[in-house]
């Protein structure tokens, strides 16, 4: 049967996120980079796509496309997995399904669009052995193993050629459904058998594209046909039981416009195909679509569906909605699909059945509590890695695994990873910041320099990647998470103040702001200060004196200061005549209208760089952060150092520079470690409140080639 189905404003659901009380929450306990799985060289290009786990729950099995392997990670020891290598399989692994200790994995061997072609074999995890091997006569897009273990299902796509004309389907061959019998522990490839998928969509059905797949306890099997904006269920003998269109939805609130750098959620699309990827299971009656979009769809969220076609649950735009809020909306992907959920996983953990939807964009995997699935509720957003692909669960360990596509070594990104995570009786670790609770929907990121005001409370500025709608949020620390509480905007003759790049911010006892900018000579953007009053309005712009400019070079103000009536501003890096592994500190006396400097010794690097970010003072010390730009690792100089305010006594510009001395405060990479994650590379913010409690941020890049992470946390008082 066929339905066509269009959301109704009645079906959207909440978007707040229940409170993470005491209560049993899921929180990251370890990242495992994939290229410790590599013995000697190690590929330019690595990934983590799908993953699965054998039967014991104790050995993790991931696909590596760009590898051409499939890898193998040791859990005996969740908080610290060890890798155990990698196979390869003459192909481009697809997907993988795991039945005991073999793993059925996709090989996509296809020479062409026109000439798909496939297999999938067996591997014996004992001893990294093909088994068998049989041939699909397609390329195989995703698999899924029934639950009592007795066939696997595949779904070949035979997918388009984007480049061709204009990329739509239909593009012939067409793709269908392979089950084959799983008999004494491996594959046997004479019962392997076709479900036809042709004639069922009503965009192109001629040419079904399957994209994911799952199987019930009954042994029925649903599978998206992403392009073709239709859902099948298929029995398992073949027979189709059930098929209909996925529908579309009407989004309200949304940001539809790649505005280069500004979060406005204002916009809306009438009858968004939903054009679903990943597809889950919730009982023998209800499953649950990722509605990414590829073609001409992506409604940004979730489904719910009976396997007869009635629409049951739709969240329309408030998993968006959600991840707005904690800063993990990707801007640059708004006039796409926005933070495109993909992947699925589903599991019940002590009795609860969840949901775990993976948003590619956001690296943010939602954890829907689904008890009731005609009323799901969001209860979690776990950070990710960049790009989450698949998920795990394995609740007989309380455990979930991610697998995250991403290799950011070509970017100056963090490489691909696997992370795990823990259900149990605790606070949720994550998010540190959120701008949940604000009158309107409030987009953040991107988060740099920090000060703190006699309250207590701390601003901070978003650097240049928000250049259009600077901005500057009012945060409460005192908060769990630490919430964001005011956003104001900065402006210019009552317009956004645009192409700032503001990388410090400063108080004065007026309460007047003042901020850093970093200049940018090749766009003919002025390193400068500004004075901006509490409203958010420039009052006063000072740019660099000629002696600075003369020697300046793009990496400049990485943070700024007030010391009585004098404002202090770090050098990130060397600029013309600075001796090697030493940068500046710029000093600008308001009252005197005179420019100063002092040298800073700052590590030298091995690899990359290092610089300076973000200076925040309090009673007798400055108090600077000094890192690196390494993620993961690599990361060694991660650290908040303090100088003496006797030695901030700045000499004439052109002069010989007096040199500070620095005191190691601390070393900040276990706090960087402390959730689980891998060592985040852009600490930017420090702030420190008047009982002398210091506050530091890292800086998210505004979620571009970046997981979104922000971390928020206090390293204590630094006078102890």
């Amino acid at each position: 049967m066929t339905k066509h189905l269009l959301l109704t404003s009645t079906l959207l659901a909440t978007a707040a996120i229940s409170p993470a009380q005491a209560e049993m929450n899921f929180n990251r306990i370890a990242s495992f980079p994939v290229t410790s799985n590599f013995e000697g060289t190690v590929p330019d290009e690595t990934s983590a796509e799908i993953i699965d786990v054998t039967a014991d729950g104790m050995t993790l099995v991931y696909t590596d496309s760009p590898a051409g392997v499939i890898g193998a990670i040791d859990i005996t020891d969740p908080a610290a997995p060890a890798p155990m290598g990698t196979l390869v399989v003459e192909g481009e692994p697809t997907a993988v399904s795991v039945i005991g200790n073999t793993a059925f994995v996709g090989v996509n061997t296809s020479p062409s669009y026109t000439a798909p072609s496939g297999f999938i074999k067996a591997v014996n995890l004992a001893d990294m052995s093909i088994t068998a091997s049989c041939d699909l006569g397609g390329q195989p897009d995703s698999t899924a193993r029934a639950k009592d273990g007795s066939f696997i299902a595949v779904a070949i796509e035979n997918e388009r050629d984007e480049d061709l004309g204009d990329g739509r389907v239909p593009q012939m061959p067409a793709g269908d459904l392979v089950m084959i019998d799983v008999v004494e522990g491996t594959l046997d490839c004479s019962t392997l058998r076709r479900a036809s998928l042709t004639g069922l969509a009503d965009v192109a059905g001629e040419d079904p594209e399957p994209e994911f797949v799952d199987i019930n306890a009954l042994g029925e099997v649903v599978v998206t046909l992403q392009e073709n904006n239709h859902i099948a269920v298929v029995a398992r003998d073949g027979k189709v039981q059930s098929h209909f269109s996925a529908g579309a939805v009407d989004l309200e609130g949304i940001d539809t416009r790649d505005e280069r750098g500004a979060l406005i959620f204002d916009q809306s699309q009438k009858g968004r195909l939903r054009e679903p990827d990943g597809v889950q299971w919730i009982d023998d009656d209800h499953f649950a679509i990722a509605n990414e979009g590829d073609m001409d769809g992506g409604a940004r969220g979730m489904t719910i569906f009976h396997k007869d076609g009635t629409l049951v649950w739709e969240s329309g735009a408030t998993l968006e909605h959600a991840i707005v809020q904690i800063g993990h909306y990707p801007d640059k992907r708004s006039d796409s699909k926005g933070a495109e959920p993909e992947g699925m996983e589903f599991a019940v953990f002590d009795g609860t059945p969840y949901v775990f939807v993976m948003a590619e964009r956001a690296s943010i995997v939602a954890v829907y509590d689904v008890t009731d699935p005609t009323s799901p509720v969001l209860k979690q957003l776990l950070p990710s890695g960049i790009s989450p692909e698949g998920a795990v669960a394995i609740p007989e360990r309380g455990l979930l695994a991610t697998a995250n596509e991403f290799d950011g070594l070509q970017d100056g990104a963090a490489r691909a990873h696997v992370m795990l995570y823990q259900y149990g009786d605790a606070p949720a670790s994550y998010p540190h910041l959120t701008s949940e609770g604000m009158a309107e929907l409030t987009g953040w990121g991107a988060i740099s320099g920090m000060v703190a005001d006699a309250e207590g409370m701390i601003y901070a500025v978003a650097d240049s990647f928000y250049g259009y709608q600077p901005r500057i949020f009012k945060i409460d620390p005192t908060t769990t998470p630490a919430q964001i509480v005011d956003a104001i905007d900065v402006t210019r003759n009552g317009m956004p103040a645009q192409k700032l790049d503001m990388e410090g911010i400063a108080l004065d006892a007026d309460g007047n702001f003042w901020v850093a900018s970093e200049g940018r000579t090749d766009r003919v953007i002025p390193h400068a200060l500004y004075q901006v009053n509490a409203k958010g309005e420039i009052k006063q712009e000072i740019g660099l004196p000629a002696e600075l400019m003369a020697v300046e070079k793009r990496f400049g103000f990485e943070g700024i200061t007030l010391v009585g009536n004098t404002l202090w501003m770090p050098v990130q890096r060397e600029w013309k005549d600075d001796p090697k592994d030493h940068v500046k500190l710029v000093a600008y006396d308001l009252e005197r209208e005179e420019w100063g400097a002092v040298l800073y010794p700052k590590a030298a690097s091995a690899k990359g760089w290092v610089g300076l970010s973000d200076m925040a003072v309090h009673g007798e010390h400055v108090y600077i952060i000094e890192r690196d730009n390494q993620h993961g690792a690599e990361a060694v100089t991660k650290k908040i150092y303090a100088v003496p305010l006797a030695d901030m006594t700045p000499a004439a510009l052109g002069s010989e520079l007096p040199v500070v001395t620095k005191t190691l405060v601390r070393d900040l990479i276990p706090d960087l470690l402390s959730t689980g994650g891998y060592v985040l590379d852009k600490v930017e913010g420090i702030a420190i409140s008047p009982d002398g409690a210091a506050w530091i941020s890292t800086d998210n890049d505004g979620v571009d080639d970046h997981s979104g992470e922000t971390m928020f946390f206090s390293i204590g008082k630094v006078t102890k």
